[in-house]
């Protein structure tokens, strides 16, 4: 009777009762529906920006290139064309009045690159020799320039954002390159201060061609055509002649440097 009585006060009714609600909080999975019963708010999956529609300017892979001659028009993409000048592999040709540079291939052929040149009063012609090469360049806008354009930066680093864009290649002791953009829109156009751009896909293409000391001829805008049709994708049938204005000549010491933006006049 005595040890009845001891397992009794052991066990007393509050202990049963927690007893029991433990041994059901073990054998009861214990999903949303069962915390909700018992007071307890389940965790939630946090949301990733993906879900939140960042995706766009967030993500984890790498960023994919930007093909910039696919959206120029088709006479200005990069193709292989005939060519009937007598110039010599390497060189390069560029054709003022339709907006092309030429880069030599021999046996009368030429890769054809569509580019932005000077606007009226800034073009010019004769020839030059790559001095020097250089990637990712930095920007000083001349003096003169600054002269006439007060607002311009005195340095832009090198960079996507830079008017000269991936590539540039420096002709003779002048201030004139060929360069790159970070406004294509303005390849095929009249609108540098006499330097020869190029989409930064396609400069970086010449650059990896050329030499340094490689000559460089610049044709006046009133020079005939010269090159027709295409082998990859170009018009078999001849690009139209431009009714082009008479051509002006500079010293081939002019300070003068092209801006990416067609505003900047």
């Amino acid at each position: 009777m005595t040890k009845l009585s001891a397992v009794r006060r052991r066990f007393s009714p509050r202990a049963a009762t927690a007893l029991a609600f433990a041994t059901a909080l073990l054998t009861v999975p214990f999903g949303a529906a069962h915390a909700q019963m018992f007071g307890y708010a389940p965790v939630q999956p946090l949301a990733y920006p993906q879900d939140q529609g960042y995706s766009r300017g967030y993500t984890n892979q790498a960023p994919q290139a930007v093909d910039e001659d696919a959206a120029l028009p088709e006479r200005l993409r990069k193709q292989i064309v005939s060519f009937d000048r007598s110039e010599p592999a390497g060189t390069i040709v560029i054709d003022t009045g339709n907006t092309y540079l030429y880069y030599v291939l021999g046996n009368g052929r030429a890769i054809r690159y569509g580019v932005g040149v000077g606007r009226d009063g800034f073009t010019w012609s004769g020839v030059q020799s790559v001095a020097r090469k250089a990637e990712w360049p930095d920007w000083h806008p001349p003096a003169e320039m600054i002269a006439r354009q007060p607002y311009l930066p005195r340095f832009v680093a090198g960079g996507p954002g830079n008017p000269l864009g991936a590539r540039a290649m420096y002709l003779g002791s002048s201030e004139y390159r060929i360069h790159g953009t970070n406004d294509p829109s303005t390849i095929g156009k009249f609108v540098s201060s006499g330097c020869i751009r190029m989409t930064n896909e396609d400069v970086i293409d010449l650059f990896g061609r050329v030499n340094v000391g490689a000559r460089v001829v610049v044709l006046p805008k009133s020079a005939p055509l010269m090159a027709k049709g295409g082998d990859k994708g170009g018009d078999r049938s001849g690009d139209a002649v431009r009714k082009r204005p008479a051509a002006t000549t500079l010293p081939s010491g002019r300070q003068a440097l092209s801006i990416a933006t067609s505003s900047v006049n």
